[in-house]
């Protein structure tokens, strides 16, 4: 069965009236929690509300759902479906943003990039619908500013991934791999190494991330290889 077959059954299941935030509600409260198919309504849903933050939805950010997710012809109608479900949405993002971050961090802890949590892949996969357009708006900003403390994620994390995605946007190598300035070779090779690793679409697919998503992987491996080769280019200076 298709992730996208799974995500249309538990629309279905909604009581007439009730919202799409309602999803994560029911998928939180079942026995085997289908994060899964949370991740994937949480970038659609949160995307679609993204899309309008810079006052237009663009073919480019509708389509960057295509370089998210392996979408086939047969599953169009079904993604797109969700899409508009969350844009007609009476609710706010922020409504959404809370019940997302019920459902995977349940304790409520405090997350940073260098944590591999889907919280924060969700948070990738929302700049690359932003930089869709090639433009970074600061409505965009804002939206996703607010969607990442929501998350539990402090500023300083927050730049991190913003770093990732936005061109000409601060990067400091050290805050990529999640470790202190004053870090040691070693420590930073360590830090690179299990970065890498958690990466790996096996992990990243474990946490919860669907295997149609999983492509999310190659800019945050961009990002850990290029913090790593810089490091090593400081010390060796």
């Amino acid at each position: 069965m298709s992730i996208w077959t799974r995500i249309t059954e538990a629309i279905a299941a909604l009581a007439s009236g009730e919202g799409l935030a309602a999803v994560f509600d029911r998928l939180r409260g079942g026995a085997v929690p289908e994060r899964s198919v949370g991740f994937t309504i949480a970038v659609i849903a949160l995307g679609a509300k993204m899309a309008k933050a810079d006052g237009e939805v663009t073919r480019d950010e509708v389509a960057t759902f295509r370089r998210i997710f392996s979408i086939s012809k047969a599953e169009e109608a079904n993604a797109a479906h969700v899409y508009n479900l969350a844009r007609q949405d009476v609710a706010g993002f922020d409504s959404y943003a809370r019940k997302i971050a019920l459902l995977f961090n349940k304790p409520g802890l405090p997350l940073c990039a260098d944590d591999r949590n889907v919280l924060i892949d969700i948070l990738e996969g929302l700049f690359q619908i932003a930089m869709a357009d090639g433009e970074y708006h600061p409505a965009e900003d804002q939206f996703l500013r607010e969607v990442a403390q929501i998350f539990g994620l402090d500023d300083r994390c927050f730049r991190v991934l913003r770093g990732r995605f936005v061109d000409g946007a601060p990067r400091d190598p050290y805050d990529v791999l999640g470790i202190p300035h004053q870090a040691s070779l070693d420590d930073a090779r360590a830090a690179w190494r299990a970065a890498v690793k958690d990466s790996h679409p096996d992990v990243m697919i474990a946490r919860g991330v669907p295997a149609e998503a999983v492509q999310l992987a190659t800019r945050r491996l961009i990002a850990i290889n290029a913090a790593w080769d810089e490091i090593q280019a400081k010390v060796a200076a």
